[in-house]
């Protein structure tokens, strides 16, 4: 049996042409992306609903539901289209990764770099001026479907930008603002709160809104007191309270993927 097994992978591999490796290689970057699509998207439930549909679709043959089967033919003869409705944001954000230009990773680096700063100093800056803040940096899932948008922004990030979007004559002072790729994507969102009823009664709603979207999804988000200006790190539902700049700057730079270390010596001040 293993003697087989090794003369057909010798075989194979005799036989494998360059042409053969480069399909294989195709196949397995489509694979990959799909499935980093669907960790993105956190949309297990509606795989779990076409798995469902797709074994109904395998009953009504079998059962003769003719009706029934014709409907379920219909919709998956149009499946891609569907696919493409319902991942359209989805797939333009992967494409545009796609022909982003790899040979500029130096420069981009610099640019991530000068994006930590700002939020770092953004969010020491509206505690120490007493504003209630919430500043959620998105990761690899998308939250549209998980948040409540507000104004639609696509700003650079700056401290001053953030302080004034928090101070509490602005119109979007109550809601959380969203960074994503880079940029301030828009601010006034609101997050879903926890449900958990294991959490301390006394945290506020910020508090209670930042842990229940890290429940559901990878973004980091800070979270600033009015009350005690105090500052809030929360990552997976969990929340870390008077964190520090090095902290914030820390968290910041394993979220970008970015080593801490190699930066660890600019200076702690704002």
């Amino acid at each position: 049996m293993l003697q087989q097994f090794v003369d057909n992978l010798i075989f194979i591999v005799q036989h494998l042409r360059i042409q053969d490796a480069i399909d294989m290689l195709l196949v397995w970057m489509v694979v990959y992306r799909i499935l980093i699509l669907i960790k993105r998207t956190g949309t297990i439930q509606m795989l779990s609903g076409l798995g469902v549909l797709a074994i109904g679709y395998i009953l009504s043959i079998w059962l003769e539901l003719f009706t029934f089967n014709w409907i379920l033919e219909k919709f998956f003869s149009n499946l891609f289209v569907i696919v493409v409705v319902l991942f359209q944001a989805e797939i333009r954000r992967a494409l545009a990764h796609i022909g982003s230009n790899p040979f500029f990773s130096d420069s981009s680096n610099v640019q991530e770099t000068q994006v930590i700063e700002e939020i770092a100093k953004g969010v020491i800056l509206t505690a120490q001026k007493g504003f209630g803040a919430l500043v959620v940096v998105e990761r690899e899932i998308v939250i549209d479907y998980h948040i409540e948008f507000g104004t639609e922004m696509e700003s650079k990030v700056s401290a001053e930008l953030l302080a004034s979007i928090f101070h509490p004559e602005s119109p979007m002072h109550d809601g959380a603002v969203l960074i994503r790729n880079g940029k301030i994507h828009s601010a006034g969102c609101f997050l879903p709160l926890s449900k958990n009823p294991a959490l301390d009664k006394n945290l506020g709603t910020r508090h209670r809104a930042a842990i229940g979207l890290t429940e559901e999804t990878d973004a980091l988000v800070f979270v600033v007191s009015e009350e005690n200006r105090s500052i809030g790190i929360v990552q997976g539902g969990h929340l870390s309270t008077q964190v520090e700049l090095g902290d914030i700057r820390k968290a910041l730079y394993e979220t970008f993927g970015l080593k801490y270390k190699a930066f660890s010596q600019q200076g702690e001040g704002v």
